[in-house]
């Protein structure tokens, strides 16, 4: 009996370790302090015996890498978290979203579609497949990925601001500004001010960008989008060492730094 109840212990407290674990390692993730999570997602990774666990820890693992700018990394783990389970669409959104990235764009759509067959109606998903199509010129079926979303998800801000920015990338600016003005007025979010502050931004009114950047972050400070687009006003108003913290702090905040090179190259300090 007294071996019985010690080997229950014994898992008791490995278990508080392992919860423990799992616990320091999101604290991580939510602070964004990705080395930390690294670190921690990869020992969860290695240790973890049950696959779709394993799964979901070097997806995570691979995520913390990807905003360390740690690419090769992060192909790799994200591949192993696709590994230990097949079927996870979170693990094929993300294969898709950094080969979308990377410029593998067939590839990207290739593991959207594979996700998407396995939840039919994951917004992400359309999203990011959304982008890809936008980027291959194909704006038809990219509008149509992001009405889609509003079939089952009428009020996805994402799909809606999707929508006004395939008429921005368009050069349709005033119906983007249209757009943009009417879903403001619904629900004054971060990501609207944010997305109609580019707006502006494009307009050459600078001075209403950076009123709705500033609206942006005042409502979000960790909205790194906000931050990204607060530097680019910064730098067409010849405010460069701004411009560069508001680059700075954009990568604190998660923005993958890869992103940022040609923005980063005017931080770069003249001899």
């Amino acid at each position: 009996m007294k071996k019985h109840l010690f080997i229950l212990a014994v898992a008791f407290t490995a278990g508080n370790f392992y919860a423990q674990d799992k616990k320091t390692a999101e604290d991580c993730f939510q602070k964004a302090d990705y080395k930390c999570a690294e670190e921690e997602y990869s020992k969860l990774a290695q240790s973890e015996k049950i696959q779709k666990l394993q799964s979901e820890y070097y997806n995570n693992l691979g995520t913390a890498q990807r905003r360390l700018g740690k690419t090769t990394s992060a192909f790799k783990s994200y591949e192993s978290a696709l590994k230990s389970n097949p079927m996870s669409a979170a693990v094929y959104a993300n294969l898709g979203s950094i080969h979308g990235q990377k410029g593998n764009k067939q590839a990207a759509i290739d593991y959207l579609n594979k996700g998407l067959q396995i939840e039919p109606e994951n917004a992400d998903m359309y999203l990011t497949r959304a982008k890809v199509y936008e980027n291959l010129g194909k704006k038809d079926l990219a509008a149509k990925d992001l009405n889609h979303i509003l079939t089952f998800a009428p009020d996805n801000i994402y799909a809606r601001t999707g929508l006004a920015n395939l008429k921005k990338n368009s050069r349709d600016l005033e119906g983007a500004l249209k757009d943009y003005n009417t879903l403001i007025s619904e629900k004054p979010e971060s990501l609207l001010y944010s997305g109609r502050g580019d707006v502006y931004f494009k307009l050459k009114k600078n001075k209403e960008a950076l009123a709705d950047v500033n609206k942006a972050i005042a409502i979000d400070p960790k909205f790194a989008q906000a931050h990204v687009n607060k530097a680019l006003i910064l730098f067409e108003t010849a405010k460069p060492k701004e411009a560069c913290a508001s680059l700075d702090k954009a990568v604190s905040l998660g923005y993958e730094k890869p992103l940022l090179l040609e923005q980063y190259a005017k931080c770069e300090i003249k001899k």
